[in-house]
């Protein structure tokens, strides 16, 4: 890839003003090379999940294209697969057509599978029974000190009480009998985070009607 066609993640949570900074951005970015803006919030996928969602109406977009927006109907389930393929297809053709591809969103582990090189293996529904058995029997920490014995990696990033997790990483290290995390990073994108004082994003919050802790 072009490196003056990297893409640029903007990210933060709900409220921070991420969709209005990534217009800016791309204005900014169409007096030379042009942007288009992929959507990395899970909710915003979805046609009618506007209120709330702070997905920009299109007569706001200023002309720029938005990929990712409106792809699934409210019956749909979203999934990470589904989503990496498909945004990573943007990106590919966004960058392919010598413009910056804009990831913005702050559905974190969808933005992950984009600017980290996340794999999702099928899962067997016998292995995953063998080792929720085995989470019955031992429990999440005794669990957890087994995935620590065979994967360390996989055990570092997860909770000792997360059982559901652990029986993941025990199914999908047993499924493709390579132990790791199942991803690599993509040094290539830059990032560029969007904030707001504490008291500020409770105001926002309150004015579209969400709570301030609903994201953590």
């Amino acid at each position: 890839m072009n490196p003056a066609m990297r893409p640029l993640a903007i990210l933060g949570p709900t409220g921070t003003g991420k969709s209005q900074l990534a217009l800016e951005v791309a204005e900014r970015l169409g007096a030379t090379v042009g942007a288009e803006v992929v959507n990395a919030d899970a909710m915003q996928l979805y046609r009618g999940m506007d209120i709330g969602t702070a997905k920009v109406p299109v007569e706001q977009r200023r002309g720029i294209p938005h990929h990712q927006l409106d792809v699934l109907d409210v019956t749909q389930t979203a999934t990470v697969a589904r989503y990496q393929a498909a945004a990573a297809a943007d990106v590919d053709a966004i960058a392919a057509r010598g413009a910056v591809p804009l990831i913005v969103g702050g559905s974190m582990l969808y933005v992950q599978s984009l600017l980290d090189d996340w794999t999702f293996p099928a899962t067997d529904p016998q292995v995953r029974a063998r080792w929720e058995r085995r989470l019955a029997q031992v429990g999440a920490g005794g669990l957890h000190a087994e995935l620590a014995r065979r994967d360390p990696a996989a055990a570092a990033a997860i909770l000792p009480t997360d059982g559901r997790r652990t029986v993941r990483a025990l199914e999908v290290g047993e499924l493709t009998g390579k132990p790791g995390s199942g991803r690599t990073h993509r040094e290539a994108v830059r990032r560029l985070g969007a904030a707001h004082r504490r008291s500020a994003l409770g105001r926002r919050y309150h004015r579209l009607g969400l709570r301030h802790n609903a994201f953590g």
